[in-house]
């Protein structure tokens, strides 16, 4: 990030004191995130007030301009039956096209720096700030606001966060989105474990999914690898305090890794590398991206928040909006129920994860271990989408299991595999035939007051999610299960794909979704058996949807079948 400004003399704050009176005093204020839930997650427990004197990092998401003409880009660069198929933007193209006004800057830094805001960073779409201020300073700044620190998570992490609202004065309404760095707390690991399978003999039979049964089942060769000739890349990211080490990697390697070539340490890591204990999921997504996108060059994004009070996920985002050359693919296993989040926050992130398919990344995001989720609303139940699988930008990954849990035998749902229909954005139009149909032709659909059939329908795709392989803190453990598995690896599929493509002058895939749609899901092994957990109670007995024939809000189009996908995605 660049510093644009920084505090210069004392007029400028004279003359803002009014604004700054306002907000103190409440009058003329708004609140940007009004429907935040602000409810203490399950683990994390207060330390109590900050002390005013402490620093702050706080980040201000200003208000970007031409999003619809955005949203028309990434249709024409992503649509293989537009003239601008394949011709992405760079990010300077997306800096001019969405950065705020000149008056939105320049109300913004004025109020900014009225309030004894410093070292302000700005990135190069101009649309977020970063800037640091005391306690006492951002308590005022931000009305209502009152800075505690929390413990929580798995590691316990350290968190500086606000219990209550914050207000902005009036005047910056067509200005501010939110105020990143007051609400929301780190997502927490749904990776699980499960118990080995009980089954007589073991003749023929393997011991749980490693590499060697990804490439198996999905019909890779040895020579189904990187070539090590292009600038081809891929990324995982993680924002749980949760570390790979290398020695892990090679390890896993040295086990499961001998009838392939690889790469034996990532390439580059982005962020903060801890000392302390490796995660599961940490070392799961490297070694399972590094596995199946094989013999590729790949970056891990680290718990990339640098201070307490800043949201590892968003200042991913901020990383994506500084960098103008990025890997090509990214899989994230980060996820929060739709309806914990504030609109301003869940549309502003989507516009962010827009702005990363207009330059031509491939976004894949776990679906989620929960099935269709499950909540009550004015006291009836209904299906609990999550975010940010639910965006119309990303492809989501679901899970499956192999129906005969010891053989590499067709693909079945595997329960947890996150899916179902968005409550905030509506049913994109390249997915409208796929769902529509499904919506016409499923004999085992949920109440209907269960979910919203017009929003956003995930998951795209799918990947085996049940019984993995981990070596964590140089310990091989077994039967690791989630969407957290199954996305690293269709991403390191892809990254395979694109490997190809670039070695045959094409451009990198890019957003996938409407070419996955237009040629309904070819090149994939379409899973019909099983269905997906939800609420527990008597009118859907804790069943979700169900998978059948063609796309399904399960399993998506289905798992990949790697020759047949390859083909279908080669040529432009």
């Amino acid at each position: 990030m660049t510093a644009v400004w920084q505090k210069d003399g004392m007029g400028l704050r004279a003359c803002l004191l009014g604004l700054l009176a306002l907000t103190v005093a409440g009058k003329c204020s708004y609140s940007p995130e009004p429907d935040q839930r602000r409810t203490l997650p399950p683990g994390w427990v207060s330390l109590g007030r900050l002390d005013p004197e402490e620093e702050l990092s706080l980040t201000f998401a200003l208000r970007q301009q031409n999003l619809e003409k955005l949203s028309e880009l990434v249709q024409a660069v992503s649509d293989p039956g537009s003239p601008r198929y394949g011709k992405y933007l760079t990010l300077k193209d997306v800096a001019e096209l969405v950065q705020p006004s000149p008056l939105t800057l320049h109300t913004v830094q004025k109020w900014l720096l009225a309030a004894g805001a410093r070292n302000c960073h700005s990135v190069t779409t101009q649309d977020f700030l970063t800037c640091w201020l005391s306690v006492r300073q951002a308590e005022l700044l931000l009305a209502g606001a009152e800075f505690h620190r929390y413990v929580g998570g798995p590691a316990e992490t350290h968190v500086v966060r606000s219990p209550h609202p914050y207000q902005l004065p009036q005047a910056l309404a067509p200005h501010v989105d939110f105020v990143g760095g007051l609400h929301r707390f780190p997502a927490t690991s749904s990776l699980r474990q499960r118990p080995k399978p009980q089954v007589a003999g073991t003749v023929g039979l393997h011991l749980g999914v490693t590499p060697s049964v990804i490439r198996e089942r999905y019909n890779l060769t040895a020579q189904d690898v990187g070539s090590g000739t292009t600038n081809n890349s891929q990324a995982c990211a993680q924002f749980l305090e949760q570390y790979f080490h290398d020695s892990d990697l090679a390890k896993f390697m040295r086990l499961f890794g001998g009838n392939f070539a690889h790469q034996a340490s990532v390439a580059r890591v982005v962020g903060k590398q801890g000392q302390g204990w490796a995660g599961i999921e940490a070392s799961l997504d490297v070694e399972y991206l590094m596995s199946a996108g094989a013999n590729i060059s790949t970056w891990v994004y680290s718990s990339p928040g640098r201070h307490e009070a800043q949201e590892p996920f968003l200042q991913w985002l901020l990383l994506l909006s500084n960098e103008s050359a990025l890997p090509h693919v990214h899989t994230v296993s980060y996820g929060d129920d739709e309806d914990s989040l504030s609109s301003a926050y869940i549309h502003r992130v989507n516009t962010e994860l827009m702005k990363a398919a207009a330059r031509g990344l491939t976004l894949l995001f776990a679906s989620g271990d929960s099935g269709a989720g499950c909540w009550s609303v004015s006291g009836r139940h209904q299906f609990r989408p999550s975010f940010p699988a639910s965006s119309p930008y990303v492809t989501t990954v679901g899970g499956t299991s192999f129906q005969n849990p010891f053989r590499i035998t067709n693909e079945i749902v595997d329960y947890i595999s996150g899916g179902g229909f968005s409550n905030v954005f509506p049913r994109p139009s390249y997915q409208e035939e796929a769902v529509s149909q499904f919506l016409k032709s499923s004999p085992h659909l949920p109440p209907s007051s269960y979910f919203n059939a017009s929003g956003r329908a995930y998951p795209d795709v799918a990947a085996l999610s049940d019984g993995y392989w981990v070596v964590s803190n140089s310990v091989p453990i077994p039967w690791v299960s989630g969407t957290s598995a199954s996305t690293p690896v269709f991403g390191g599929l892809l990254s395979l794909i694109n490997e190809h493509r670039i070695l045959n002058g094409h451009p990198p895939l890019g957003f996938l979704n409407p070419r996955l749609y237009q040629q309904h899901g070819a090149g994939l092994f379409d899973v019909t058996h099983g269905c997906h957990e939800s609420c527990l109670n008597e009118e859907v007995q804790g069943q979700g949807f169900c998978s059948g024939p063609g796309w399904d809000p399960v399993t998506g189009w289905g798992t990949p079948n790697f020759p047949a996908l390859l083909k279908t995605l080669l040529n432009t």
